[in-house]
């Protein structure tokens, strides 16, 4: 196919593009589509008629680019092989609190559940091909996971702990239930039960733990705004602002003012009691209830209850 710039539905792009030009994602899909079979690199470049070092590399460099987008998979023989005709499913992983997780499909389709022997492999929020190994007890769609697309957290926030001197971090995101195991003498002076940040070093495989370095040391477990901080970087949560948001916010007074009752019934002279149960994050529902005077001496008045609800909706 020395001649593949005539086939090539976008080779005036390419040569726009490049001085030494290759052939386009299509074409080399095209290519594999019509082959039938999945081809090497060194194939390919015998195929498409490619005879510079530039073109090899950009080859390459195409290969590689296709494969992070999930349009090939490289396979275990050294070969490429296009995503969507082995039947493959790319999305997005998503974890339970209970080990298991799903795989939710960039095309809309059914998720399709993943066991936890294969949640041990990902973490919530990568995205990664799966094909479907069949129907589970409650006749959902199960799936293996072929291959991680890319990884949603490069570093994860958890307590530290220690078991026969090895060091361990437990995620504080209950969709992760990886423990990451600290390389030793990495633990950046951690105590046991801190928070830390640990970078992963070593992505999880069928045989080993995931793996990393302690690169801060958050603070102890019960501290003052602890879980604030901590949910901060599980959740990715932006708290750098710009210099004119903190000069805004600064502006701000913290008692209310005269003018902000207007309008307003004050009832903060009631001592209202949370309904919130001890375990929530935060405690903005109230309820206070006091006796009505009854006309009569001997029946009450019936009792008037006050509902606070602390809702900016």
């Amino acid at each position: 196919m020395a001649d593949w710039q005539s086939l090539d539905p976008e080779a005036a792009r390419e040569a726009e593009k490049y001085e030494n030009p290759i052939p386009s994602r299509e074409l080399i899909l095209q290519h594999l589509a019509e082959r039938g079979s999945p081809a090497s690199r060194e194939q390919l470049v015998e195929e498409f008629g490619l005879t510079t070092e530039d073109q090899f590399e950009a080859l390459r460099r195409r290969l590689g680019a296709m494969e992070r987008d999930a349009q090939l998979i490289y396979t275990r023989r050294g070969t490429y092989a296009p995503v969507d005709k082995l039947d493959l499913i790319l999305g997005r992983i998503s974890g339970h609190r209970d080990g298991f997780g799903f795989l939710v499909p960039d095309d809309g389709s059914d998720d399709l559940f993943m066991s936890p022997a294969q949640m041990r492999l990902v973490f919530d929020g990568d995205r990664a091909l799966a094909r479907v190994s069949g129907l589970d007890r409650r006749g959902r769609r199960e799936g293996v996971i072929v291959e991680v697309i890319s990884r949603a957290h490069e570093s994860i926030v958890g307590r530290y702990f220690e078991e026969s001197g090895i060091g361990f971090v437990v995620p504080d995101n209950p969709k992760i239930q990886q423990e990451v195991l600290v390389t030793p003498g990495r633990n950046n002076g951690a105590k046991i039960g801190q928070f830390v940040e640990v970078k992963i070093t070593h992505w999880p495989t069928p045989r080993f733990q995931p793996q990393g370095d302690v690169i801060e040391v958050v603070g102890n477990y019960m501290a003052p705004g602890m879980e604030i901080d901590v949910a901060l970087r599980t959740y990715d949560i932006p708290h750098v602002w710009p210099e004119a948001v903190l000069k805004e916010a600064a502006k701000l007074k913290p008692e209310v003012e005269e003018k902000d009752k207007e309008h307003r019934v004050d009832l903060r002279h009631l001592p209202f009691v949370t309904i919130d149960g001890e375990d929530a994050r935060d405690f903005d529902d109230a309820v206070y209830c006091e006796a009505k005077p009854g006309k009569l001496r001997l029946f009450s008045g019936g009792w008037k209850l006050y509902v606070a609800i602390a809702d900016v909706s």
